[in-house]
């Protein structure tokens, strides 16, 4: 598949003279640290261990394998596992031969699925055979039928091959059984600014959009982080948020594996089992959403487990805020790092180490060296110190366009390369930034974003519901939940239940769904005719629709 880039080459020369563009793959780190050190332990999930030398020989048997099920350079391959160590294999074989990652949360469902696969047009997908109790193959059976593209479906775990599904095992065995041909894969190395992953991200108008990225482009934007956290071989990093996102593939799998360190996989979020780990595995660094932190310090085992070794917690997705960062200060070891960033761009404003503390609860941080960010009033002039605004910027690791083409991605660059970021800002004196709000229309459930145009479409179409407005409330743990605001048709009475058991049966993933309902006669309206959305979310705020507790999954 050809991917048109917004990379121009005068931009590549500069990016690489100045050192933020290194031309390697994370392959060539493996390799690296597989030479250096190969009886290391590179990966662990719950039900495996690989060193560094035993990764380095399963991605290179993977990628035969998949060059023998006719997988080529260029092709998208989705990869929708959970946080599995056959995860990281697969990203290193695919780039060892030129593939496009990609990566899907293990969440998403028929609905999700079958626009990304559309949109990405891949010509493979990895799944488990089950996982929660999900059945994946089931799923793609027929979304496979829908869409002739996806040629070969691969399944990982229990089940083995079926008519329409190849086991791991043996796409492994068929590659395996090519081992002399190992050395020939050095000449399908991709080039370090051809695209590497392609990652979606929940769209404003309901359809996601494509951010691509490169080696290069990863690169700009993990190095900063990994000398911002004095990261080294000697750390052990724990990623429990997915993989899919892309938090877990670039902070978890990439920094990890460019630095040398051990990473523990946690499959999914649970608190007390990541205490655990911090002791068994002495884990130095993590990374997850403000709740994730919320969490730990609630865990009935925090007291009863040795949780010296963890050095930072980077927090993402919500502020951190000050009860909870004062509390995490007198419980934990650790240094709390907020963190802002975005699938295109990966992070660019932190609360370094060496910042002042008292910025941990109060900014989502000030951006790297070589990062910009700004923020413009309603006029696109400089906000005043301390005025919220239009936050945007220009950094290092900007992604490589939007696989929806030149003109789709222009649209949200200004003529100097300035990136519109879609949140709202204030930057304070020192160029600390504090997240305030969202121009664009998404939910951010626990640091998981929700399209809400996605939600209100499905539930137009009940017929007790005349107009529906989906909007955040806040939430104690999630940060944010969603409420449906409704507007019923004559003499119906809508229940949040009748809503769900709609977007039930439209196969659209669970933790979308709103876990709160308000019923109203009218909606506040602009005099153009447009919801204010701002003022139903004080509405369903003063309707005590931000409850204390989640009742959703």
């Amino acid at each position: 598949m050809f991917f048109e880039t917004t990379l121009a080459a005068g931009r590549i020369e500069t990016l690489t003279a100045n050192g933020c563009y290194t031309d390697r793959l994370l392959n060539d780190f493996v390799d690296d640290w597989a030479k250096r050190q190969p009886n290391k332990t590179a990966i662990v999930d719950a039900r495996s261990r690989y060193s560094y030398g035993e990764l380095r020989a399963r991605a290179g048997t993977a990628a035969l394998g998949f060059l023998d099920f006719g997988v080529r350079h260029g092709d998208v391959v989705t990869v929708q596992l959970p946080n599995w160590n056959e995860f990281i294999v697969i990203a290193l074989a695919l780039e060892r031969i030129g593939a496009v990652i990609n990566p899907v949360a293990p969440i998403f469902r028929s609905r999700e699925m079958r626009s990304i696969l559309r949109l990405a047009r891949s010509n493979a997908v990895v799944m488990p055979a089950s996982f929660r109790g999900f059945d994946y193959p089931a799923m793609y059976r027929t979304l496979c039928a829908e869409l002739p593209t996806v040629a070969t479906q691969i399944v990982v775990g229990d089940g083995g091959s079926t008519r329409e599904c190849v086991s791991w095992d043996e796409l492994l065995d068929r590659g395996a059984s090519r081992d002399r041909l190992r050395g020939a894969l050095d000449r399908l190395r991709p080039g370090p600014n051809e695209v590497r992953e392609l990652m979606f991200t929940s769209g404003t108008t309901g359809e996601p959009k494509g951010v691509m990225h490169t080696a290069n482009t990863i690169s700009a934007g993990v190095d900063p982080i990994m000398r911002t956290l004095g990261m080294s071989s000697d750390d052990v990093c724990h990623m429990a948020s997915t993989l899919g996102h892309q938090t877990g593939f670039l902070y978890g799998m990439e920094l990890a594996l460019r630095s040398g360190a051990r990473l523990i996989l946690q499959e999914t979020w649970d608190a007390v089992h990541f205490v655990k780990l911090v002791e068994a595995e002495r884990i130095t660094v993590t990374m997850g959403a403000t709740p994730f932190l919320a969490d730990t310090l609630a865990a009935p085992n925090v007291a009863h487990h040795g949780m010296t070794s963890l050095r930072v917690f980077i927090c993402g997705g919500a502020p951190i805020p000050r009860p909870l960062a004062e509390r995490a200060s007198r419980e934990l070891s650790c240094r709390l790092v907020p963190i802002w960033g975005m699938t295109e761009i990966g992070i660019v404003t932190t609360v370094g180490p060496q910042d002042p503390a008292a910025k941990i609860s109060t900014s989502d941080g000030k951006p790297y060296p070589g990062a910009e960010v700004a923020v413009r009033a309603d006029d696109g002039t400089p906000a005043p110190a301390g005025r919220e605004g239009e936050l945007w910027t220009r950094t290092p690791a900007m992604f490589a366009g939007y696989s929806q083409g030149r003109a789709f991605t222009a649209q949200f660059f200004d003529a100097d390369g300035w990136f519109q970021t879609g949140d709202r800002a204030t930057m304070d004196g020192e160029g600390y930034i504090r997240i305030t709000g969202r121009s664009k229309d998404l939910i951010i459930r626990g640091g998981e974003n929700v399209s809400v145009k996605e939600i209100e479409d499905v539930l137009i179409r009940h017929p007790k519901v005349r107009s529906v407005a989906v909007v955040a409330v806040p939430h104690p743990r999630l940060g944010e939940i969603g409420c449906a605001c409704v507007v019923p048709e004559a003499g119906a009475d809508p229940s949040l239940e009748e809503l769900c058991a709609l977007l039930k049966e439209e196969q659209v993933t669970r933790q979308f769904w709103p876990e709160r309902i308000l019923v109203l006669d009218a909606f506040p309206m602009t005099p153009s005719g447009k919801i204010q959305k701002f003022r139903l979310r004080e509405v369903a705020a003063e309707a005590g629709c931000a409850a204390a507790s989640a009742t959703g999954g």
